[in-house]
């Protein structure tokens, strides 16, 4: 199970490296050179504007930079596109279903179902607990019981 694992961590870091880093870097490089030498190349007017690789490259950067930006910025802040991303992430991640190793794990799950019983218990001595709250807790003792032990609760991987 370690081999996979760890099979599995360099699959990732590969793929982060390489998509994140090299290939960007390959992919800007690479559009600069074909927009330059298979379109401005062939059309003069434009080639009396950027003669030279150089200040063409620059001059995309100084504008091709902010334009990413406020793509990205409006992607991430105006664009229901990022919202969609992030609920397919949260529905895809098991880890929004169950309690994450450690510190959640080992001491907060199982003070939190302390806390309910405890909580229950004062309530019942002093007459406090209707039914339905009765119910609601049970309910709550069940989900917690399941998290501490290292369970999932609710629907993981459910499609919309």
């Amino acid at each position: 199970m370690a081999r996979m694992t760890f099979v599995a961590r360099i699959w990732y870091y590969f793929r982060m490296g390489y998509a994140t880093y090299l290939t960007f870097i390959m992919g800007y490089v690479t559009t600069l050179v074909t927009v330059y030498y298979l379109a401005i190349k062939d059309i003069p007017s434009l080639l009396n504007i950027f003669p030279k690789f150089i200040p063409f490259a620059v001059i995309s950067t100084a504008v091709g930079v902010p334009l990413a930006i406020g793509v990205g910025w409006f992607h991430l802040k105006r664009s229901p596109a990022y919202s969609s991303e992030m609920d397919i992430g949260v529905e895809s991640n098991p880890w929004y279903y169950k309690l994450p190793p450690g510190y959640w794990l080992e001491v907060w799950g199982p003070v939190n179902l302390e806390l309910l019983l405890q909580v229950k218990k004062l309530l019942k001595a002093n007459e406090l607990l209707s039914e339905e709250d009765r119910v609601r807790i049970e309910n709550l003792e069940k989900k917690l019981e399941i998290l501490s032990k290292g369970g999932y609760v609710g629907s993981p991987r459910r499609s919309l």
